[in-house]
C-alpha cells in the first residue's frame, strides 16, 4: 500500500497536480479480531486518518481536537469541486463539510458542534437465524464511548452454532473462543464473544480496550439522550421502532 501511494504522489506531482489535489488516506473499520471485528469498541470505529492538501489545509501543524467521521468525507468533496449538494444527485448528507477545518488557522476545538460522533452498526454477519443481524448505536463525546445493543438476547459475534462468523478466523479467535472452557480465563471469551448488556460506557482516557463497563456506577443518561434524540431527528429506522 505505501508503495502504491507513494507512485500516485509521485505521479500527481509529476504532473504538477500534487500541491492542489486533496489525498485521503484511510482504512476500512474493525480489525478481524476478538473484541474489534463486529462490535463498536475504540479498536473498531477510531480509524487511521490523513489528508493532505497543500493549498487547501491552512497553518499546517497545529493539532485540532475536533471529531470527524466518514460521513464528512462527501460534503469536503463536493465543496472542494464547487457542486452544491442539491445539484449532486445524493440522498440528502448528515454530515459536515471539512474544509472549514482546512481553512480556519486555530488549534484546539476549531468548531463547537464537533465535539462528539455518533455511531452505527446495523449488521455485518451470516449465520444467524432468519438472518438477524445485531443493532448497535453509540456515541462517543469527552473521552466517554457510550454503547447501546439492540437485541441482547442474540450473540454480539455471530451465532454460537455457526461459530461466531463476524469475527473473521484466525490463532488469535481460536485462543479466545477456547478460554470458554476455562472458569479462570473465561473473562476473555465473555469480553469477545459474550452477550452483550443493553447499555455500555467506557472511559476511553484509561480504558482504550474497552474492557471494564461503567454503565452501572457512572451515569450515561446525557450520553443516551443526545444520541437518541440525533438519531430521531436524522430519521434513523432503528430509533423510531422500525428496526
Amino acid at each position: 500500500f505505501d508503495l502504491h501511494l507513494g507512485r500516485m504522489l509521485a505521479e500527481l506531482e509529476q504532473r504538477g497536480l500534487l500541491g492542489n489535489t486533496l489525498v485521503v488516506v484511510t482504512s476500512d473499520n474493525g480489525m478481524p479480531f476478538p473484541h474489534c471485528k463486529g462490535y463498536a469498541y475504540e479498536n473498531s470505529d477510531h480509524l487511521p486518518l490523513a489528508i493532505r492538501w497543500p493549498k487547501g489545509i491552512a497553518n499546517p501543524g497545529r493539532v485540532v481536537d475536533d471529531y470527524v467521521s466518514f460521513i464528512d468525507f462527501a460534503p469536503t468533496f463536493l465543496e472542494v469541486a464547487a457542486v452544491p449538494q442539491s445539484a449532486s444527485g445524493m440522498a440528502p448528507i448528515t454530515g459536515r463539510s471539512l474544509v472549514e477545518l482546512f481553512k480556519s488557522r486555530k488549534s484546539g476545538r476549531v468548531i463547537s458542534q464537533r465535539d462528539h460522533v455518533l455511531l452505527a452498526k446495523e449488521r455485518t454477519d451470516i449465520g444467524r437465524p432468519h438472518d438477524q443481524g445485531y443493532p448497535i448505536r453509540g456515541i462517543v463525546k469527552d473521552g466517554m464511548l457510550y454503547l447501546h445493543n439492540f437485541e441482547t438476547n442474540r450473540w454480539p459475534g455471530g451465532h454460537a452454532e455457526t461459530g461466531y462468523r463476524d469475527t473473521d478466523d484466525s490463532p488469535t479467535k481460536t485462543a479466545v473462543l477456547a478460554t470458554e472452557k476455562q472458569p479462570d480465563l473465561k473473562h476473555f471469551f465473555d469480553a469477545s464473544f459474550g452477550k452483550l448488556p443493553a447499555d455500555q460506557l467506557f472511559d476511553l482516557r484509561h480504558d482504550p480496550d474497552c474492557m471494564t463497563n461503567l454503565a452501572a456506577t457512572v451515569s450515561f443518561a446525557a450520553l443516551q439522550k443526545q444520541l437518541f434524540d440525533e438519531l430521531k431527528q436524522q430519521g434513523d429506522p432503528r430509533l423510531l421502532g422500525k428496526g
